[in-house]
C-alpha cells in the first residue's frame, strides 16, 4: 500500500488488525459500491440464506462491521494528525467471506473531514435500508457507535484514549444529524462506548448479547463493565 493512508498506518500500531493495510491479493471493489442497492441486495439476500433469520437483521448485522471498516482511514488520519478522505469515490473497500468489508483505503487527503464523511454515510446508509429493507435510522444509530468504537481503539493503540475519543462528539455534530453524538462511559478508570444502538447480532443463530447492549438492564449492564474494567 502507497500514498497518504500509508502514512497514517505507518503511525498506528496494529493498524492491520484496524482495518488500514489490506492483505496483499484480497479482492476489493470502489466504496461506491456500498451506495447501490442492487450490489448489496445479492450480497445481503446470500447471508440471510445462508444465515437463517430475517433479511433485516442480517443487513444490520452486516452494517455493523461494514461501518467500522468504511470509517476506519477517516478515524485513523485524524487520530494522528493527517486527515483522510471519507468520499466513497476516494475509497476502495477490500471485502472477506460473504461480501464482508474487512479493511478500507483511501486514496486522498481530506479537505472537510466531517462534510466527506456526511457525504459517505448519506450515500451508504439509504441504499443499506433498501436492500435489507428497513429503515435508515437504525442505520444511523450504528454508525455512531462504530465511529466511537473506532476512536476508542484507536485512542488504546496510540496510547492516549482522552485524546483521540475527545475527537468523537465534535466530528458527530459536525456530520450533523441524523448522526447521533456519541457518548463514552469510565468505569473503574476505563472507558467505553455508551452504545446508542443495538447490532441485532443476539437475534442470529447461535449469537449472543454484547457486553454493553443497550438493551440490557443498566444494572445489569455496570455489573459487566465492572468486571471488564477489571479484567483490563
Amino acid at each position: 500500500m502507497s500514498g497518504p493512508q500509508a502514512q497514517v498506518a505507518a503511525r498506528i500500531p496494529g493498524a492491520a488488525v484496524l482495518g488500514l493495510v489490506p492483505r496483499t491479493g484480497a479482492p476489493a471493489v470502489p466504496a461506491d459500491r456500498l451506495t447501490d442497492p442492487a450490489w448489496l441486495g445479492p450480497v445481503l439476500a446470500a447471508r440471510a440464506a445462508r444465515g437463517g433469520g430475517d433479511l433485516r437483521v442480517h443487513a444490520t448485522v452486516w452494517w455493523y462491521s461494514a461501518s467500522a471498516v468504511l470509517m476506519a482511514p477517516v478515524l485513523a488520519g485524524l487520530a494522528v494528525g493527517r486527515p483522510l478522505s471519507a468520499r466513497p469515490a476516494d475509497t476502495t473497500v477490500v471485502l472477506g467471506p460473504g461480501g464482508l468489508p474487512v479493511a478500507a483505503v483511501s486514496a486522498a487527503a481530506a479537505g472537510d473531514p466531517a462534510a466527506e464523511l456526511r457525504e459517505c454515510l448519506t450515500a451508504v446508509i439509504p441504499a443499506v435500508a433498501t436492500a435489507g429493507r428497513m429503515r435508515p435510522r437504525p442505520l444511523w444509530a450504528i454508525a455512531t457507535d462504530s465511529l466511537a468504537n473506532g476512536l476508542l481503539t484507536l485512542g488504546r493503540a496510540l496510547g492516549d484514549v482522552p485524546a483521540v475519543t475527545a475527537l468523537a462528539a465534535p466530528l458527530a455534530e459536525a456530520v450533523g444529524p441524523p448522526l447521533p453524538v456519541p457518548r463514552y462511559v469510565d468505569v473503574d478508570g476505563v472507558r467505553f462506548t455508551a452504545r446508542v444502538s443495538c447490532c441485532l447480532v443476539d437475534r442470529l443463530p447461535g449469537g449472543g448479547t454484547c457486553l454493553s447492549c443497550p438493551r440490557r438492564p443498566p444494572a445489569e449492564r455496570q455489573i459487566l463493565l465492572e468486571d471488564a474494567a477489571l479484567r483490563g
